[in-house]
């Protein structure tokens, strides 16, 4: 009973904690770890111990896969050399530059404990990197990179970890090491490939949303267990089972148990995520208080824990810069057409926070080692150092930097050139099908395409005070929604309609709305990021053939004045300089145009706007 209650007052501090720290514009992990702290001192607070069986097996697989199914595998294939160097190379460099520190600093410590704690503060979380990187909106290429390492840089640390524990005991011979790690990455790969293949098979005959999303959450445990049995890595098993998995979803999955496993997972992930730094935080009082009976004296402790700080820190950055430039040498990138800066791989150096998986695993250490009181204490100096330290300036750093965030306006330019190469191809299948359309069908699907299409479009006005034929649209439903739903209900009290069909109705309304919510929120970020816009996407002949020119300083749609008739944004024919009327205007003089003259590219006509569109390839620059 204590226990169970425990857990629900952890749960509801994570959640008021996590809420106050969003109102502030705060980084959760940062509340989260100082509201730890403090509570560790307070009367009545139990004294938390996290026990590496917990961490290890409770808390790190559902992380570890919620975050590999979310994960593009193009991206993480295209980043792989840095992923590697930094989630193999680092930490090996790391493990022993921290050893031998360690060693230097602590009287009478032997080498295999001292390389233990080195493999212990090696690995960045995955949690507290990414967390804290998202919040303050690095590119996605670090990012993407963030994540991969710490994906699977757990599994080289506790590979490496298992080793100098074993030397601890009576010492272990090198090739036993390579046997390890050849066991550990091979064996857990193909455990991870199996997982992949038979949940893949079983969802491929499941269409029930329900069971498919019970089916995801024993696939991480599942993954990790089956490895683990073997001497193989977990953590590699459930990434690799996770990218596999999230990569083919769309093939292997329904519609529906998409939405409820993406749903299901980001919870999980949010729950358990912030509860993590809390627990950081809570093992403060007993650490300090073990750490007071030590035969060390407190200028020696301190002085080792602000070395082992400040050398995690100092290699990685070391590591980033010397890889970069003379291993990895990164081609263009996708977005922009230029090699990253200096300035991506300065904020990738300094993001490598670290978190529970550090304080787990230095509680594998043996009890009878050297010190051990005083290795703990390096774990969690490091832990609350980096996410402290380099959390709070991470975000300072970025902007001396001047590092970008992702561009919301690129982004609505990709998302409408996808879509309307997406409908491209949908109405090519819908000509080649054979049907009767004696009730006019036909052109219902294509105005309801068009109609998305015209949205999708819509979103990269930038015009103030005036509202896009989408945006009227938004509004209108969703009052006409709240006044179904209310109507829906009041039938429901009067209990003369199935709850099952009144929980059906309530649903198709709960999905219309959500939609048009995140529509909304998209329209509302692009305009709060109204600026100039990077080139983005591929290009074709004509884009390349016809460049982006001024545009007139008070453009009007000449045929619109002409008919009396009112536009919604402005294009203009960078052949010829006409300007007219978008797609999403009544009478979509752009297009006439194009099909009078097949003059194929136009630019955008309006204030910060300078994309250009292609008719004939479908593409955008």
């Amino acid at each position: 009973m204590e226990i169970a209650l425990f857990l629900v007052v952890l749960a509801a501090a994570v959640l008021a904690v996590t809420a106050v720290a969003d109102k502030s514009g705060l980084p959760a992990p940062l509340v989260l770890i100082a509201g730890g702290i403090a509570a560790s001192y307070l009367p009545g607070v139990p004294e938390v111990h996290l026990e590496p069986e917990v961490v290890l097996l409770g808390l790190l697989p559902p992380l570890l896969y919620s975050t590999a199914i979310s994960t593009s595998l193009v991206d993480f294939n295209a980043n792989r050399r840095p992923i590697l160097l930094l989630s193999v190379g680092l930490v090996v460099v790391t493990t022993f530059g921290i050893g031998a520190l360690v060693h230097a600093l602590l009287p009478g410590i032997p080498w295999a404990p001292s390389f233990a704690i080195g493999a212990v503060v090696a690995p960045p979380d995955a949690v507290a990197a990414t967390a804290v990187a998202r919040h303050i909106g690095l590119p996605r290429r670090v990012v993407t990179i963030l994540e991969g390492e710490s994906l699977l840089n757990d599994a080289t640390a506790l590979v490496s970890l298992r080793t100098a524990i074993l030397a601890i005991g009576g010492g272990v011979e090198l090739w036993h090491v390579g046997l390890d790690f050849v066991r550990a990455a091979g064996g857990g790969a193909v455990i991870g490939v199996v997982v992949y293949l038979l949940v893949g098979w079983l969802r491929r005959h499941i269409t029930d949303a329900v069971f498919d999303t019970g089916l995801s959450l024993v696939v991480p445990f599942a993954a990790y267990l089956a490895a683990e049995e073997i001497e193989a890595s977990g953590v590699i098993a459930v990434v690799i089972a996770g990218l596999l998995l999230g990569h083919r979803a769309p093939i292997l999955q329904t519609a529906q148990s998409r939405i409820a496993e993406r749903m299901n997972w980001r919870t999980i992930a949010y729950v358990l995520e912030n509860a993590v730094f809390l627990l950081i935080g809570l093992q403060a009082q007993w650490l300090f208080e073990d750490v007071g009976h030590s035969d060390l004296s407190w200028q020696r402790i301190t002085l080792v824990c602000l070395a082992t700080f400040v050398g995690v820190v100092a290699i990685r950055m070391i590591w980033v810069f010397v890889t970069r430039y003379v291993l990895i040498r990164p081609g263009p990138d996708p977005d922009t057409g230029e090699r990253p800066p200096w300035t991506y791989t300065a904020i990738l150096g300094w993001a490598g926070m670290r978190g529970v998986v550090t304080l787990a695993a230095a509680y594998l250490i043996p009890d009878d080692a050297p010190h051990r009181e005083t290795l703990l204490l390096i774990a969690f100096t490091v832990v609350a150092g980096t996410i402290f330290v380099q959390g709070l300036s991470l975000p300072w750093v970025a902007r001396v930097l001047d590092v970008p965030s992702p561009d919301p306006l690129s982004d609505a330019l990709a998302r409408a050139t996808l879509l309307q190469q997406a409908s491209k191809a949908g109405c090519q299948a819908l000509e080649e099908m054979e049907y009767d359309d004696p009730h006019g069908v036909l052109d219902l699907v294509r105005q309801r395409v068009d109609q998305r299409n015209f949205a999708a479009w819509e979103r990269l006005g930038t015009k103030p005070g005036e509202e896009a034929p989408s945006e009227l649209y938004s509004r209108v439903r969703c009052t006409m929604i709240d006044a179904e739903r209310k109507r829906v209900l009041e039938i429901r009290r009067s209990g003369t309609v199935p709850s099952e069909v009144i929980a059906d109705v309530l649903a198709l309304l709960d999905v219309e709305e959500s939609m048009l919510e995140i529509s909304h929120e998209q329209r509302e970020e692009i305009s709060e990021t109204n600026r100039r816009r990077r080139p983005t996407g591929d290009t074709c002949p004509d884009l390349d053939h016809y460049p982006a020119v001024e545009t007139p300083d008070d453009p009007v749609c000449r045929a619109c004045l002409d008919e009396g008739t009112r536009w919604v944004s402005l294009r203009q024919c960078l052949v010829c300089g006409n300007v007219a009327c978008c797609d999403s205007s009544p009478r979509q003089h752009a297009t006439a145009h194009f099909h009078d003259t097949a003059h194929p590219v136009i630019e955008s006509a309006e204030p910060g706007e300078d994309w250009r569109w292609c008719y004939v390839h479908h593409l955008t620059a």
